[in-house]
């Protein structure tokens, strides 16, 4: 492969970091374009810092239409309009429910899981080269529920079964052996072994970021304006400066419409505003991340701090984050564990890019077969960042990747 061949990734994020590294192994020279520098409160900074292999069961699926109701007019629930973007949202809303539908929710789930089971080998390539041993937890995730519900929950077990996805139900008992700490309010539960948590993804993200720059990559930290094309190499701009390329990667996740828009795309990608909140020196209470489904929060022990994430929030990218949401996560953190302060820390709200059928889109533009995206990867952005780097950098370089990469592909809204 000739070094010469100059690739421009906008987007500095784990999708970003990720895909530059897997295409500096194929001996490419990478330049990184990103508003704000890796490691500053970006949605790979704020996550819940899961690792999660087994999370198939997308969103769109027949349940969800009779539980919508329910959740909105719940004060403890996991999902909030924001009013005035709710117009916006009518067209993303309409194919999203299409997509609703068993048929098309085994879609989803089918292809979800082929690139979650190859989501942790792809990391592991990449932290052959960087040590974050300090940084990773292998004591497996676990999802616990009490007894409403049940119908949905007996769903996703079902599907995971099905398709594969490698899970243990807990009794009450076991869930109080693995977590003695949570509050009995549960009924029951499911347990992901080989699952992992970063006890700080900003930090992971950050190293991933130095090794890039290490290998030779470039980063500018600037926003970029606009795209269009120079004798047909894809040439962008930010306000004061033009750079052009041989290939171009969009992977700046719920801004990257933005992009798409002009390469004259209409791709339905929106965002699901997500929250988290530390509560400092209280890691110590959960020795791995505990999921409560009924409420849609979860808490993951971090550096930081006991990190309480959750709610799905459709508001767009330009409103403020919202105090009620804030207070949510406190209330249903301490619904489920003794022993917390009074007062939190850190108060986040990041943005998941969201497509209407909860696939991502990866792969080439469907005008410009120079041009590729990685986005839409909802509330797996980071346990996908690897393996989404990974298939890019395959197709970039002409090589077989054994998958179907059919489904990824933008055309599906053509």
């Amino acid at each position: 492969m000739e070094k010469k061949i100059k690739i421009g990734i906008i987007g500095a994020g784990i999708q970003g970091v990720c895909t530059g590294l897997f295409l500096q192994k194929k001996g490419f020279s990478v330049t990184l374009f990103d508003r704000e520098d890796p490691g500053s409160a970006a949605a790979s900074y704020g996550n819940a810092g899961h690792f999660s292999p087994y999370a198939s069961v997308p969103v769109n699926r027949p349940d969800i239409l009779i539980d919508v109701p329910a959740m909105l007019l719940s004060s403890t629930g996991p999902l909030a309009l924001r009013w005035n973007y709710v117009p916006k949202m009518i067209p993303w809303f309409l194919k999203f429910f299409k997509n609703c539908t068993k048929k098309n929710m085994m879609h989803t789930a089918k292809y979800m899981h082929q690139i979650l089971d190859l989501a942790l080998p792809a990391y592991d390539e990449l932290f052959e080269d960087v040590d974050i041993s300090d940084l990773v937890e292998n004591k497996g995730i676990m999802y616990i529920w009490n007894d409403q519900n049940l119908k949905s929950r007996e769903l996703e077990i079902n599907i995971r079964n099905e398709i594969g996805a490698e899970q243990q139900l807990l009794n009450k008992h076991e869930i109080h052996d693995l977590e003695p700490n949570i509050k009995k309010i549960y009924h029951a539960g499911v347990f992901y072994k080989k699952a992992r948590h970063a006890k700080n993804p900003g930090k992971i993200w950050v190293r991933l970021f130095e090794n890039f720059i290490k290998n030779g990559g470039k980063f500018l930290r600037l926003d970029i304006k606009d795209l269009n094309f120079d004798d047909s190499k894809p040439v962008i701009r930010s306000e004061t400066q033009r750079f052009i390329f041989d290939k171009l990667v969009i992977a700046c996740g719920a801004f990257s419409k933005k992009l798409t828009d002009k390469l004259h795309e209409n791709i339905p990608l929106d965002t699901e505003r997500g929250y988290h909140i530390h509560f400092k020196d209280c890691e110590h209470l959960i020795s791995r991340p505990v999921v409560f489904q009924n409420r849609g929060f979860g808490m993951t022990p971090m550096e930081q701090g006991l990190r309480v994430v959750g709610t799905v929030e459709f508001g767009g990218l330009k409103n403020k984050l919202s105090k009620g949401r804030i207070k949510n996560l406190v209330n249903n953190a301490k619904f489920l564990l003794d022993g917390l302060p009074e007062h939190h820390e850190d108060e986040w709200l990041g943005f998941r890019p969201t497509l209407p059928d909860y696939l991502p889109v990866i792969g080439s533009s469907k005008n410009y077969d120079n041009v590729y995206y990685s986005f839409g990867h909802h509330h797996l952005g980071w346990t996908l960042g690897a393996i989404s780097g990974k298939i890019i950098s395959k197709m970039i370089s002409e090589e077989r990747t054994n998958l179907d990469l059919q489904p990824y592909s933008s055309l599906r809204f053509a």
